[in-house]
């Protein structure tokens, strides 16, 4: 490999962000690839966002990663908006241009969906209908994900569901929306069931839906992996069906990001996958 003409500088951006497993996936990526550069979590409040950001370009950053509270207010900062982002409403990657430009996208919906594909390489969004339970940010980056690549009919279930009509108004036809009471009936037929809302979260109380009418070759994901396997996904496993923990949309999602910041695509392998979950 021939020496590098620079130091790679990125990081994530976040209040708090300690908690943040990002730097050990990128410096992880980092030492495999023989990279010389560094990922770090830098703490920036809401109010502080704007002069942070545009930090980044005289210090030599590359780009940072964004997390809560963070996402939806650097749509108003950066220069240009990937339209994957703008639809999600939020951004959770920033790449800086030679030219300190700015440029937000959001991955979470790539991740989700190559979680899916990880899990299950035959896995179809217009295998059937999907259930989304939630209808927050990450519901927003599940429907955005599902919608791309194919799903013909989502079934929509919020506790409120002034904000799931929200959003099916936004998202297209694609979408029913159906009251919270209606959760157990909607999985009869359904070919995925996805959890987006934090039931189930450590310090949370557990989702609480009957799974009686969910057939056997439905896929259950749940985006939540602190614990790694919910109740949600204990229950379905023990029914027999396949689950997908909500590890490894973090995972993918951080690919194209690492692709942007150091110019290697990585991959999700055991070994990384190994070393987040002794984090947990």
């Amino acid at each position: 490999m021939s020496k590098q003409s620079k130091y790679f500088l990125a990081g994530v951006m976040g209040w708090p962000v300690m908690h943040s497993r990002s730097p050990r996936i990128h410096n992880y990526w980092l030492e495999l690839h023989g990279i010389e550069g560094h990922y770090a979590p830098i703490a920036v409040k809401p109010d502080g966002l704007e002069k942070a950001l545009r930090a980044l370009h005289p210090l030599g950053f590359t780009g940072v990663n964004l997390t809560i509270p963070l996402k939806e207010a650097a749509l108003d900062v950066v220069d240009r908006v990937d339209p994957v982002a703008r639809q999600i409403g939020a951004i959770n990657c920033i790449v800086v241009h030679e030219d300190g430009l700015l440029e937000g996208f959001n991955y979470d919906a790539y991740g989700f969906i190559a979680s899916l594909r990880e899990a299950d390489s035959h896995w179809k969004a217009n295998a059937g209908p999907v259930v989304v339970l939630g209808a927050g940010g990450a519901a927003r980056a599940v429907l955005a994900g599902l919608i791309q690549d194919g799903a013909r009919e989502i079934r929509l279930v919020n506790r409120t569901k002034e904000r799931a009509t929200s959003l099916a108004l936004e998202f297209g036809e694609t979408i029913n929306v159906y009251d919270w009471s209606q959760r157990a009936e909607l999985l009869a037929g359904a070919a995925m069931l996805v959890n987006t809302t934090s039931m189930g979260m450590l310090g949370q109380p557990p989702l609480d839906i009957a799974l009686d009418k969910l057939e056997r070759n439905c896929l259950v994901a749940d985006i939540v992996y602190v614990p790694l396997e919910t109740d949600l996904l204990a229950r379905a496993r023990r029914t027999g069906n396949r689950t997908v923990d909500g590890l490894g949309m973090l995972l993918h999602q951080a690919r194209p990001a690492f692709r942007h910041f150091f110019g290697v695509m990585p991959e999700v392998t055991p070994d990384v996958r190994r070393l987040i979950v002794s984090t947990l």
